[in-house]
């Protein structure tokens, strides 16, 4: 068997070696294991099934692989190096307090077990962006041997674990959850979350400071975890001194991660980040990770959850040296929250925006004035009288879903069944859970058969960012055939 990649945008996977019928449509990048090399057409195994591949539709080169996850409200990415390496930034709430019952837990999963083929779920890097639960809970679902049974993989291992600093710590005076006491002169948070063994200690019965709530159970979780060498995972603070992701500083023409952000001071010698108010989520998502993705001559920049004040501050931190954070693609702040600075939005100025954001909560994202500004602080290119970049995606506005309506309901039994036709279904009621995102219990509704839609089929609102250095190709999923809608620019860098 020899493993392939499809060298063209998007190339049919057909369920004969002649004929048109198509089992599923391959994009650019994808990985093809190739079971009998024959031409015109090779059978491959890929994106788990098995089919045949035009020959000429594959070749040798591996891409940067960036997929933003539809987990509703939250984020999750995962990336894919040309050389192999996998990173997961986040994962979305847990399954418990998901609409669905899916986060990127499950999209990794699927990754590994059903396109790869493994057993083994082997992530190089995972991080945790910031410390709330729509960003870390679909890590701690991964990690938490309780819920293997969940995954087709049968093992899960992370080779390193690194995070933002901003913890969630148990409050010493009352009992409460808070980030820690700060400097003096109310500037800055001092109490940060550091390396493997500060964490252990963090969770020990009598520990003070001792880690708080969901974020300690992540903690816990990370603490069990192991590399794939089988030592404990190593847990590691970033911040914008650190410069780059460790093993990821782009030596042999390989993938760069620039840390950004949190921008780290130092305050009575101990290391310390902005305090941006007393508002404990203002803090959380203003000393996100801000990491930018450097292949050849592309650039991707991965915001977490930054708001305006962490952005004007991150402004005036890289005075003379905005050139930074400009980028090619950028996955939106914050959801599309308009709490966002306009002027960062300008310095960013990426051809292509992700908003990862959820329709069954109430957030209300993304708002229509971000929409419009991430188009408007976007760099235009046009061609043909068309244009070519700008480009907003949304996981939301990219999901959907099939409804129908009842028209029978039928109870197998025993002996006979129990039909209820059409014209009874109204006296035919049904209890549903309904969990909004993010709450963490559900609702008990009721509602008569007659007057339910049921979902026959659905679509995640997965964005697929694919690149070779220079071109660049983001897809989503036609909603009507299961076909790719392709749009494809060149990096200006």
């Amino acid at each position: 068997m020899v493993i392939k990649y499809v060298s063209d945008d998007t190339a049919p996977l057909y369920a004969a070696a002649s004929g048109g019928t198509v089992r599923l449509e391959l994009l650019w990048g994808d990985q093809v294991t190739v079971l009998e090399p024959t031409t015109p057409r090779s059978k491959v195994r890929a994106r788990g099934k098995t089919g045949f591949v035009s020959a000429s539709a594959l070749g040798d080169q591996s891409l940067l692989e960036v997929y933003f996850i539809d987990v509703g409200q939250g984020d999750g990415v995962l990336i894919r190096t040309p050389d192999g390496r996998h990173l997961m930034i986040d994962g979305g709430y847990k399954r418990a307090s998901q609409p669905t019952g899916k986060n990127a837990a499950d999209f990794v999963d699927w990754k590994f077990a059903r396109d790869y083929g493994l057993s083994q779920i082997h992530l190089d890097v995972m991080m945790a962006s910031h410390n709330d639960a729509d960003h870390y809970g679909g890590l701690s679902d991964l990690l938490n041997v309780d819920q293997i049974d969940e995954l087709d993989a049968t093992d899960v291992r992370v080779d390193a674990f690194y995070h933002a600093g901003v913890a969630w710590w148990i409050n010493p005076g009352n009992g409460s959850r808070w980030l820690g006491p700060t400097s003096p002169d109310k500037k800055f948070l001092t109490q940060l979350m550091g390396s493997r063994p500060q964490v252990v200690a963090a969770l020990a019965d009598d520990a003070d400071p001792k880690l708080q709530g969901e974020w300690g159970q992540l903690m816990r979780n990370v603490t069990d975890a192991r590399t794939v060498e089988g030592t404990a995972t190593p847990i590691e603070r970033l911040s914008h001194l650190d410069r780059y992701v460790p093993q990821f500083d782009g030596r042999g023409d390989g993938v760069a991660i620039r840390v950004l952000a949190p921008f780290e001071t130092m305050v009575a010698g101990q290391p310390a980040l902005h305090n941006y108010g007393s508002a404990a989520s203002k803090n959380t998502n203003g000393n996100s990770l801000l990491l930018r993705l450097d292949y050849k001559r592309v650039r991707i920049l991965l915001t977490g959850d930054l708001n305006a004040d962490s952005q004007r501050a991150l402004l005036r931190d890289y005075v003379g040296g905005r050139i930074e954070l400009q980028c090619d693609v950028a996955k939106a702040c914050h959801h599309g929250s308009d709490d966002v600075s306009y002027e960062f939005l300008s310095a960013m100025r990426p051809a292509a925006t992700v908003i990862s954001s959820g329709d069954n909560e109430g957030h209300d994202h993304p708002r229509p004035a971000i929409v419009a500004a991430s188009a408007t602080t976007g760099y235009l290119e046009i061609a043909a009288d068309r244009i070519v970049t700008p480009l907003v995606y949304s996981t939301e506005l990219a999901r959907s879903v099939n409804l129908g309506k009842p028209v029978k309901l039928t109870v197998a039994g025993p002996d006979v069944a129990t039909v209820v036709d059409k014209t009874e279904l109204r006296t035919a009621t049904v209890e549903a859970k309904v969990t909004k995102a993010g709450d963490l219990n559900p609702t008990t509704v009721k509602r008569t058969l007659d007057r339910t839609y049921i979902v026959t089929g659905l679509i995640y609102g997965l964005v697929n960012v694919r690149t070779d250095g220079d071109r660049i190709l983001c897809a989503t999923l036609n909603e009507k055939d299961n076909t790719w809608q392709i749009k494809a620019f060149a990096s200006r860098f």
